[in-house]
């Protein structure tokens, strides 16, 4: 099975600040199944590293206001397509995300709280079949 997968959660630096968030128990996945990494974020073309941005009334935004949302939508379309490509019918994304998170993200806040809701390419994911796990529910 065809497996998309958050390329941070496979060690990958594309992470807003750059770090690693490798998890190994997704990456165990890989002994089974081929793992499709992706970023929605750099496919929408956000560098690395960048400044944290949050959904808020809809819009992806930084703290100061600078609006992204755009740039989301488009990587979001494109983490759509290598899905479609790769004939993957499950993601598992990187929880809380702006782009990844699926059932719960940051409330637009920057203070780390959480509401329900979807990340941007979650949720297209999701509208188009492909059933969304993140990194802590994906083996339920």
């Amino acid at each position: 099975m065809n497996i998309l997968v958050s390329a941070c959660l496979l060690g990958i630096g594309c992470r807003y600040d750059g770090k690693i968030k490798k998890n190994d128990a997704v990456c165990a996945l890989a002994q089974k199944h081929t793992l499709i990494p992706v970023c929605p974020e750099q496919l929408g073309g956000r560098p690395t590293p960048r400044k944290p941005v949050e959904i808020k009334n809809g819009n992806v935004t930084e703290e100061c206001g600078n609006c992204h949302t755009s740039e989301f939508e488009k990587g979001a379309e494109e983490t759509l397509k290598i899905a479609q490509i790769t004939g993957c019918t499950l993601a598992i994304l990187k929880s809380r995300s702006p782009s990844c998170g699926y059932g719960e993200i940051y409330d637009g806040s920057f203070s780390k709280k959480t509401v329900s809701g979807n990340g941007i390419a979650a949720a297209l994911l999701s509208e188009n079949g492909i059933k969304v796990k993140n990194e802590e529910n994906f083996d339920k």
